[in-house]
Formats: C-alpha cells, sequence, structure tokens
C-alpha cells in the first residue's frame, strides 16, 4: 500500500495508468489512512478522481475554514465576515464541494428567509461563499466549478436614507458623554465607518497635513481623508493630553481596542435621551454625505472622501443635488426679470395694429 509518513501524518503515493498523485491523508490514524487510501484508489480505477480532483473529497467546512484563516484577517469587517460563517457552516459544511448545487442554495436562501433575515444579509453571505469558491478554483485547485456564481441575488430594498438635521445633532450631541461626544463628531466629519473610527491609531494621524488615513477599509483599500477644522481641533487637543503618540485614537478604559457593541449601547442610550428616533451609527456616515452634497460638493469627491469604489454606490446620494441648485434656478428668474423688464410685451391693440 502506498502510504508513507511525513513529519507523523500519513500520506498517500498512488501510480494509475501513468498519472500519479501525492496527497496527504491529515491523519496521524493508521487506520483511518488505509480507509482513505482504498476510497480514493477506486474512485482512481472508476476515472471519477482524475475528473473531479479534490472536490469530490473537499468539504464545504474546509473551504470554510480556511478562508476564515488566510483571508478574514485581511479584512477590516471581521466580525461581520464571522458571522457570515456561522450561518453558513451548519447548513452547507458537511457537504462535498462537488455536491453544492444551484439547488442547494436556492433551499438555503429559503431557509435565511425563514429564520426572518434581510435580502441584503443574505447577499454578504452568498457574496462570501462565492468568494471563497473562487478562491478555491482559481489558488487553492480545489474545485472547478463555483456554483453561487450562478444563483441570482436577491434584490434588495433596505436602503436608507436617513441623516441629522442640525437640531437632532445639537441634542445628540448634548445627550452623549464625552468620549462618544468625540466619536460622533469625527463621523459627521469625516464620514467614517465605526470600525474605521474605533480601529484608528495615531500613526493614521498626520497633524502637519491635516489627514487622516485608513490603511485597512471595507473594501480592503487604503484611503486618506483632509481634516476640517473641528477634526483637527479635536484630535490636537487629545494628543496633547495622550501620553504617548501610539495607540488608539479612542480607546477603552482598559487602553484596548473600543468594542461596537459596547459603542452601540451607549448611542442608542443617547438617542433615548436627546428623543431621536430611526437614527443609526451609521446614519452619520449618510449625514456626512448628504450634507457635502447639499453644499454643492460634486458626486465624484464624495465617492472619494467615502471610499466608494463604484459611482453607483455614491448615486443614492445624487437627488439631494436639488437644493444646492436652487440658487442657480432664482439665479435665471432675476435675469428673467430685467429681461421682461427691458423688453415689455406689446400690448393687443399695438400688435394687431
Amino acid at each position: 500500500m502506498g502510504l508513507y509518513k511525513r513529519h507523523r501524518i500519513w500520506w498517500m503515493n498512488i501510480t494509475f495508468q501513468g498519472k500519479q498523485i501525492r496527497r496527504s491523508t491529515e491523519t496521524t490514524d493508521r487506520k483511518l489512512a488505509e480507509a482513505i487510501y482504498s476510497k480514493v484508489h477506486v474512485r482512481i480505477i472508476e476515472g471519477k478522481y482524475f475528473e473531479q480532483g479534490e472536490e469530490v473529497e473537499r468539504t464545504v467546512a474546509e473551504l470554510l475554514d480556511r478562508y476564515e484563516q488566510e483571508h478574514i484577517p485581511k479584512k477590516a469587517s471581521q466580525r461581520a465576515l464571522r458571522g457570515y460563517l456561522k450561518n453558513l457552516a451548519p447548513f452547507f459544511g458537511p457537504y462535498t464541494l462537488v455536491e453544492v448545487t444551484p439547488k442547494l442554495i436556492v433551499q438555503y436562501k429559503g431557509k435565511r428567509y425563514q429564520d426572518g433575515v434581510k435580502p441584503a444579509t443574505i447577499n454578504r453571505e452568498l457574496a462570501l461563499m462565492k468568494h471563497a469558491f473562487n478562491l478555491a478554483i482559481k489558488e487553492w485547485e480545489w474545485a472547478k466549478d463555483n456554483p453561487v456564481s450562478r444563483v441570482s441575488f436577491e434584490r434588495e430594498h433596505n436602503k436608507r436614507d436617513r441623516w441629522l438635521c442640525l437640531d437632532e445633532e445639537a441634542r445628540l450631541l448634548s445627550a452623549c458623554p464625552h468620549w462618544l461626544r468625540e466619536v460622533v463628531l469625527v463621523a459627521l466629519h469625516t464620514g467614517m465607518r465605526m470600525g474605521e473610527i474605533l480601529a484608528l491609531t495615531w500613526e493614521a494621524v498626520d497633524v502637519f497635513r491635516r489627514t487622516v488615513t485608513i490603511l485597512l477599509s471595507k473594501n480592503g483599500d487604503k484611503r486618506t481623508i483632509p481634516l476640517n477644522e473641528t477634526v483637527l481641533a479635536l484630535l490636537t487637543e487629545k494628543l496633547k493630553k495622550c501620553e504617548t503618540s501610539s495607540g488608539f485614537i479612542f480607546p477603552s478604559v482598559a487602553g484596548t481596542k473600543r468594542d461596537g457593541h459596547g459603542l452601540r449601547r451607549a448611542f442608542r442610550k443617547a438617542l433615548h435621551t436627546a428623543n431621536i428616533q430611526d437614527l443609526h451609527f451609521h446614519d452619520l456616515r449618510h449625514t456626512f454625505a448628504t450634507r457635502l452634497v447639499q453644499a454643492g460638493v460634486d458626486l465624484y469627491q464624495v465617492q472619494t472622501l467615502l471610499g466608494h469604489r463604484s459611482p453607483v454606490m455614491t448615486q443614492r446620494y445624487a437627488h439631494h443635488s436639488s437644493e444646492s441648485l436652487r440658487d442657480g434656478v432664482n439665479l435665471l428668474d432675476r435675469e428673467g426679470a430685467i429681461t421682461n423688464l427691458s423688453h415689455p410685451v406689446p400690448e393687443q391693440g399695438v400688435m394687431n395694429a
């Protein structure tokens, strides 16, 4: 039998009709390794193993586990991605990669709707699995087909268009404890996401250039945001009181990175005190973008500041630009009035003469 040990792990070495396969059984148990060897050997004789490769052996659980180990640490929204994995693994985990079909994926979507989740959540979960399958095809050579790419994503109906008016902002800031007030101000004046603000360190701030650099955003891109006077003054004052110029700018009491769940709880409490309804922390980012567009800033600049890869994402704010165009329309009224005074309309009798 073609089994041999390498670093205590049993490996297979099988040659059949000029084709050779060397692969780990991923076990230190001799009997289990022999069983795996026999199963693979039968598949090779039947002509199925080389035809389908590792997708007949690898499970979705292995796929998601490798994705979590190798790719999630590179992302900014790690907590959300691990949450998606937690939902995907129980349903798909036992299946081999070749057993995942569009029909099975549609069944999963139906289950998630029964769980009461929104279409956007289902789409995020399937997007993660689609990415994992793409890696399995292009980099890991575990599969030849991506079944998720053959399933349509759900139509999302949960786009929000909620932003703070100035009166609400004043009430909210008054209701916030000092540390939360600082975070809210930064969100309103930079458009940064909660995770980006909480992960912000002093090394990312350049007081002289008046910028802050986000090294790892939600989409994995790096972006630099100019600081206005409000945020610059806030950070300069905090820097004076800071014992070290390294570490998190908005840390927890223990000096560690502040937890997002704790921030949301404090934010909801402040909203209740301020009597503000239907507002999420992420709506502060919408407020930033809305105010820029209403002030006449073009959508490309807003897109760059928000870190959107596609202008389609920024286009949702386009309807707010109508207010910034009102002055131009009013200007036509004034010019038209002058024109009408200079060239009065003839009386009816004159025209008929």
